[in-house]
């Protein structure tokens, strides 16, 4: 291991960082132009054949950059994506971002290092950076924003530069470093471990905005929140927040299991989709929905007494037509993803008859993930790691999530030699208290 990896991982101070020499290589888990086609045809793209974990070349730094030592990082379903080269290679992003300047350039290679959550230490500042210092500890937002595009100052998500770090980018954080945007960066909170701090911006962010913030459902208290994935990456952070913002968690999960963790997290009304009778493929069958959006709206009515104001759906295309189905009148729809695929079908007549909306959310700008940072250093939200794994592990980590054997979030430790590490406030995690922090620890 090369000297400024050993001194961040001793918890070298600051002008020792600076003054030792950043390696010319460093060790990633990445994919690889050349595998583009490996998965045509095949019917199980497992990820774990596409994912490499070995040397990559290091990056020149540009001035609104910083070099993070990356500590931790976590698994989203992008990295799946990446992996199976699916809906597009992501390589054919990186070429047409490569193609914008200089500094974009290099990101266009042959080699795409992935992962769009990261903790770690700032090892090194470009010269344009004003609020970060090295030795920083910090929490990386996986969205990347161009500040000189007008439409960033009114909503970082709604600028044509806006990018999903570690997938529409290179050099991202299932790494030993990482190359950062300084416009990217949160504090780390100091009661957490690297772990834990590297499973919650990409989302408990996007669950913020998806819920809570103007930009989303505006939730409020009182109201009924159905939660499709509930023991999910993104569905544990959004049980949080509902119970927290005073509404009404509902969450579907797919195995009793998952009911049990989601139960122990404190979600309101659980309920197994075993209980609807629909599998992935039902939400295109128009009659199946209907069938399936009764039986659940009556579960839901008996708990609860009504229906719900707020869907919160990642899933797509199997519940759609379902959440617009069972969803009161006048209430929303909030979705940022489709993990069972892309075409959506439903009766338009519940949409457009009963003032239905529909509101697309992609991550969280800045100020949202600050807002969703600060939560979590209160600790009134908990980071969600159910399982660790080395970086040299990722193919393994990011099968999980794949095949949806997964619950919360998997880690992933990059620089940090165990789980358990970086701690520097633990009279602050004594008063929150170890259970509370890991309520989902080392859950299958």
């Amino acid at each position: 291991m090369d000297a400024l990896s050993e001194a961040v991982r001793r918890g070298a101070p600051a002008d020792e960082l600076a003054g030792l020499p950043v390696p010319e290589t460093y060790l990633a888990a990445h994919t690889r132009v050349e595998d583009t086609g490996m998965f045509h045809g095949v019917q199980d793209k497992d990820v774990r054949k596409s994912l490499h974990v070995g040397e990559v070349p290091m990056p020149q730094l540009a001035p609104d950059e910083v070099l993070v030592a990356v500590m931790a990082s976590s698994i989203n379903y992008n990295t799946v994506w990446s992996a199976t080269f699916e809906p597009l290679p992501t390589f054919d992003f990186l070429k047409a971002y490569g193609r914008r300047g200089r500094w974009e350039a290099r990101h266009d290679q042959p080699y795409h290092v992935l992962g769009s959550d990261a903790a770690g230490v700032i090892v090194r500042i470009g010269e344009g950076v004003r609020r970060w210092r090295v030795g920083d500890h910090v929490g990386v937002s996986p969205i990347q924003v161009d500040d000189q595009e007008p439409a960033t100052h009114d909503d970082g998500m709604l600028g044509e530069g806006q990018k999903a770090w570690g997938y529409e980018t290179n050099f991202g954080g299932l790494a030993h470093y990482a190359v950062v945007r300084a416009s990217q960066l949160v504090p780390k909170p100091a009661h957490l471990t690297w772990e834990e701090a590297a499973s919650t911006t990409a989302c408990a962010g996007t669950a913020y905005r998806m819920l809570v913030s103007d930009r989303g459902a505006r939730m409020k208290q009182g109201d009924v929140v159905l939660i499709w994935g509930a023991a999910g990456g993104l569905g544990v952070y959004a049980v949080q927040l509902v119970k927290h913002g005073g509404g009404i968690a509902v969450g579907v999960v797919g195995s009793e299991e998952k009911a049990d963790l989601l139960r122990k997290i404190g979600c309101d009304v659980v309920i197994n989709r075993s209980e609807l009778g629909i599998g992935d493929d039902d939400g295109t069958d128009p009659a199946q929905v209907v069938e399936a959006g009764k039986r659940l709206g009556r579960i839901i009515r008996r708990e609860t007494g009504e229906d719900p104001h707020i869907v919160f759906d990642y899933v797509g295309q199997a519940t759609f037509g379902i959440s617009m189905f069972v969803l009161r009148r006048g209430g929303a729809i909030v979705t940022c993803g489709s993990s069972t695929g892309y075409h959506h079908r439903y009766d338009n007549r519940y949409l457009w008859m009963k003032l239905k909306r529909v509101i697309g959310c992609h991550a969280a700008n800045l100020q949202e993930q600050w807002e969703s940072n600060r939560l979590i250093d209160m600790g009134r939200v908990m980071p969600m790691v159910s399982r660790t794994y080395p970086l040299a592990q990722t193919g393994e980590a990011a099968r999980l999530v794949q095949d949806n054997q997964h619950v919360g979030k998997i880690g992933v430790l990059c620089l940090a030699p165990a789980a358990g590490l970086g701690v520097t406030d633990p009279a602050k995690r004594a008063r929150i208290g170890e259970d509370r922090l890991n309520p989902l620890r080392d859950q299958r």
